[in-house]
């Protein structure tokens, strides 16, 4: 069996006093993705931001590789080796796209992930390295935001709607990325609004509802129950 290379264990998570995550348990197994869906509101987000240190939790914990992180700040948990692609991309614009990677980068000795690496996964970076990353198409800049996680040399990759606001084709592209990952033998938490292709790209699935874990289990497992991603999904 893999370790957990990320784990979460009765999680509650608060905005304020508004109760967010509600006794949230989870896992990513080492090399595997687990996709994470849930209708706008359910907490997927938040999952994210309190695993990364974003939004500190209130009970439980978070365990990188059996390791608790969850009481370290976000700058501690990143050097650990947790990548956060974020919602938005968040690139800076008004760098080029060689800047925009080499601010993140972290390369260690004998590290998987080097600037030439990261190169030959998104040939089209290299293509636009002096450009503005804010003259980039979406796809492009979801793809400079992807490839500048993969330059911390992360243990864990999160990714937050990485298809969001992007045309049918380019999804297409930014789903072959992520294809890369998987092939690449990383751990992966993705959160995706786009139901089809968080299933094509994922081992396991967890659903929230209004915070609330309904379901871990297999693709097959979620696929199987139509009832299931009509009821938190809307999907038919």
């Amino acid at each position: 069996m893999p370790a957990d290379a990320i784990r979460l264990e009765a999680v509650n998570t608060f905005y304020g006093e508004s109760h967010v995550l509600h006794n949230v348990s989870l896992s990513v197994s080492e090399g595997t993705t687990l996709a994470l869906l849930g209708r706008n509101g359910a907490g997927k987000t938040t999952t994210l931001h309190s695993i990364v240190g974003f939004q500190p939790i209130r009970s439980g914990r978070v365990l990188l590789y059996g390791e608790p992180i969850q009481e370290l700040p976000p700058e501690d948990i990143a050097q650990k080796g947790v990548a956060l692609v974020p919602q938005g991309r968040r690139i800076f614009k008004s760098l080029s796209v060689q800047e925009n990677l080499m601010v993140a980068s972290r390369i260690p000795a004998s590290a998987p992930f080097d600037l030439r690496r990261i190169y030959d996964m998104f040939p089209r970076l290299p293509e636009r390295a002096r450009q503005n990353a804010g003259s980039l198409s979406g796809g492009e800049q979801q793809m400079l935001a992807i490839a500048r996680a993969l330059l911390t040399n992360p243990r864990v990759v999160l990714c937050d709607e990485p298809s969001e606001g992007l045309a049918p084709r380019i999804v297409e592209e930014v789903g072959a990325t992520l294809q890369k990952l998987k092939r690449e033998g990383l751990s992966v938490l993705l959160v995706e609004q786009n139901t089809r292709l968080a299933l094509s790209l994922a081992d396991r699935v967890a659903i929230l509802n209004t915070g609330q874990l309904v379901f871990e289990g297999t693709v097959a497992e979620a696929t199987a129950d139509p009832a299931l991603l009509t009821q938190n999904l809307g999907v038919h």
